[in-house]
């Protein structure tokens, strides 16, 4: 059995990589959005959020955590921590783009880094805590 400091760094490791996917996902739609479609970064943000979260609730489930618990308990954990982290994301656009004229790539960026951190932890220790 992995040491803690191990099994953290495994998981924190594949939690990236899968957000990885999820947010390429994300990204691309928030560009469609908002280039071709012409609607607001952090509509256009949320929505792209949104899609990329059921990739990485199965993704993280089966390969960052493991986790043996039904997906009836694990999904809705997992999706609350989720709709937390959208309405973070979302604000965090939202005012960067808003009020204080960023760019709503580099908003985006910015809303991804803080988000993954919240979206890490809670899942890791709430969502796919492993029972005793």
């Amino acid at each position: 059995m992995p040491s803690r400091p191990s099994l953290l760094f495994r998981q924190f490791c594949s939690f990236l990589w899968v957000g990885g996917i999820a947010t390429v996902l994300q990204y691309i739609i928030l560009i469609i959005l908002v280039e071709i479609v012409g609607i607001r970064p952090g509509l256009a943000s949320g929505v792209g959020y949104a899609a990329g979260t059921g990739v990485s609730y199965f993704l993280n489930y089966r390969y960052t955590f493991v986790s043996h618990r039904r997906h009836a308990l694990a999904m809705g954990k997992f999706f609350f921590v989720a709709a937390m982290g959208l309405a973070v994301n979302s604000a965090i656009v939202v005012v960067a783009t808003e009020s204080l004229g960023l760019n709503y790539m580099l908003a985006q960026v910015i809303a991804t880094g803080l988000v993954l951190i919240w979206n890490f932890s809670a899942n890791r220790w709430w969502t796919f805590r492993p029972t005793p």
